[in-house]
Order: C-alpha cells, then structure tokens, then sequence
C-alpha cells in the first residue's frame, strides 16, 4: 500500500478518536451541571413542649421539637441561639434551653441538597424555662453554719431611721447584734424585737436586723430561689427584695427596686410583689399591691408556720414572681430597655416594723422571726 495513503488513514482515525473524546467529555460535563441540584420551599414547624391555650411558653421544661422539610434536600443543620451546628439527616432535632424565665430565642436551619447547595431559615421562639435541675447555681446561702452571718457575702445595714431617706415610717432600728440577726440549725434568723433601743441619738421601741448583698454579690438575668418562713404578729414586715447596684450613683427609684416578697402586717395568708423605676423622677410601681394590676396578692397558706420557696424569674423579656412553683398565680411584668432592669441588682433581707405595709402594731407584740433556709440563684 502507498505509504502516504497509510500516513493518511492513520491520521483520520486519530481525528475520529478525538472527535469521539471530545463528545465523550463534553457529555460528561453536562452530566455534572445537571447533577447540580438547588433545595427550595424549605419549611421549619416548631413545637414547644406542653404549650397550650394557659401556657403558650411550654410546661417549663424548655424543650422544643423542630420539624424541617424542604425540596431536593438530603440533610439538614440546625443552630440554636447562634451556637454550633447540629445534625440532622431527617430534618427533625429536639432541644432544651436552660436560661431561666421566659425568653425568646433564635433557631436557624440549613437544607442541604445532594450537590452540597443550601438554603436556610430562621425562627424565633419563646419558650419558659423553670426546672433548676437544668441549670447551673451561680450564689447560694445555705445558712449551715451556726453564728453570724458570712461577711464574704453579706453587710450589716444599721443607719438609723432619721438619717436613711429610705425610710418608710418604721418604727425600729436595725443593728447587727446577735439578739436580732444569727445563723442556727440550718437557717437564718432576723428577729424582730420590742425594746427601747438608742442609736445615734435616736430612740425605737423595736430592734430588727437588714442586711444585704450590695458590693459582695450583684447580678440580672437570672432565676431567684428563696425558701423562708414569715414572722407572725401584727405589725411584722418581712422583705426578700433587691436594690439596683447603681443606688449610690443615681439614687432611688432610678436604681430600680424587685420586690421579691413582702407581706403586710395585717394579712398573713397573701404577699405583694412589686416593681419600683422612675417615671421623670416619681416613683413608678407595678405588682400586686397596685391598683393597676388585674389580680390578687399572692396567696400563701401558713406562711408564719411553714417554710415556703419565693421565686423570680428575671430576663430581658419578663419578671415573674410566684410562691412553690404555683404559676397560676404568679406576677408577671414586662420587661424592656427603658427600665432599670437591665442592671446589676443586690439582695436585701430584713422585718421592718408598722411603716406603710407593716401597718399599726399589736401592742402585745414582743418578737416576731424571719427564717430563711437558703437563698439560690442560678443561671
């Protein structure tokens, strides 16, 4: 055969083979572009555990179900309140919030198709967290020591009634002597007592103790726990509240005042919880003590002879306050950034007594006790 026919023939098939190739690959690309795949119509259905028509938050477990579905999608993640991405091959993922209170949380999820393209969502959802087994204890008195009170943790207030502008027509001087404030068998006590007492030039005919938190342990944001048992007799004024740490620089009502629990000289079977801010400078309140508020005291049976647990649900959302876990009854405001509960607040404990809530004392009255078995607070 003639060598340049050959030459010739070869060279041809090597076209062919490349042509062939080329179809091959070009094939094979537009293969790929349309394995490419795009998830769409993505939908999140989230369920909140135990909500219904009296409790829209939940049971206060806070414990929520999501349910993601969307188009050509394969898997999914999830991120709860900006944390790390979780998993999920279905599009279904349960989760518990811890923060105590009622608040409001952001819940995003990503669809995922074959080809690794996404989509997303974001959800808000308010959800109430009220089990303390979930949450971590930031402070605590237990009260396990016999004597005085811990200084690590509390100060002794003893400024008598004519010098503290915070005075509300009480009839007794606070000290820090044994006689009115101690530590025994598990709890702590603050006495209330009828004698004649002067400090600083003033006379009282009644002793009591207060003390407080301010500069040892101040916070917001968080879940107030104390079990305590109220002094009997008319009169007595008992207190579990707290004080905006910033009292000193702006003053009062400014700082912001939590009435946490106070009781009436008159009724031992309720307690008022209240909230104090300034409204251009007066004394604004909300609690149940107010004419405004659509409900009761709190009701609390044997309150002077049993042990019961006071609580507060603080947020940047709310404040509840509510005795044993009872929510039916509990107080609740709403929180914004216009009020002063925002800031660090402290403790304070005290019996006051007659003043505005204590009201006219017996006169029989001889010593009325205030006994608290602890004091938590948990994140």
């Amino acid at each position: 055969m003639n060598r340049i026919i050959v030459l010739r023939e070869k060279l041809l098939f090597h076209k062919l083979c490349l042509l062939v190739f080329l179809s091959i690959a070009n094939y094979s690309c537009e293969g790929s572009k349309e394995d490419v795949t795009q998830p769409s119509n993505l939908n999140l259905t989230i369920t909140i555990q135990g909500a219904n028509e009296s409790n829209p938050n939940g049971d206060g477990s806070g414990k929520i179900s999501c349910a993601a579905t969307a188009d050509n999608a394969v898997r999914y993640t999830y991120s709860f309140e900006g944390g790390d991405l979780l998993e999920s091959t279905d599009g279904t993922i349960d989760y518990t919030f811890i923060e105590q209170g009622t608040n409001t949380y952001s819940v995003l999820v990503y669809a995922y198709s074959s080809s690794g393209e996404s989509i997303n969502k974001t959800q808000s959802v308010s959800v109430l967290q009220s089990d303390t087994t979930t949450a971590s204890l930031v402070f605590s008195d237990e009260f396990n020591i016999d004597g005085s009170v811990d200084p690590t943790k509390w100060t002794y207030e003893i400024i008598p009634p004519n010098n503290g502008s915070w005075w509300n027509d009480e009839q007794q001087h606070y000290t820090d002597r044994a006689d009115n404030v101690y530590v025994s068998d598990g709890t702590l006590k603050i006495v209330a007592k009828k004698e004649n007492y002067t400090f600083q030039g003033s006379t009282k005919n009644y002793t009591s103790a207060r003390i407080k938190t301010q500069d040892k342990f101040e916070f917001k944001y968080k879940k107030v726990e104390v079990r305590a048992k109220l002094p009997d007799g008319q009169g007595t004024w008992p207190a579990i509240w707290m004080l905006g740490a910033n009292e000193d620089t702006v003053g009062w009502p400014s700082c912001g005042e939590i009435d946490i629990m106070e009781q009436t000289g008159d009724n031992k079977n309720e307690y008022l919880a209240t909230l104090h801010w300034s409204n251009n400078g007066s004394n604004a309140n909300y609690g149940t003590d107010h004419p405004d508020y659509p409900g009761d005291n709190i009701p609390v049976t044997n309150a002077t002879s049993t042990f019961h647990v006071y609580t507060l649900e603080w947020s940047a959302n709310e404040l509840k306050c509510y005795a044993d876990d009872d929510l039916s009854n509990a107080f609740v405001m709403n929180n914004n950034s216009g009020l002063p509960f925002n800031n660090d607040f402290f403790f304070i404990l005290n019996v006051a007594m007659g003043g505005n809530l204590g009201k006219n004392i017996d006169p029989n009255f001889t010593e009325g006790t205030m006994e608290i078995d602890y004091i938590r607070v948990y994140q």
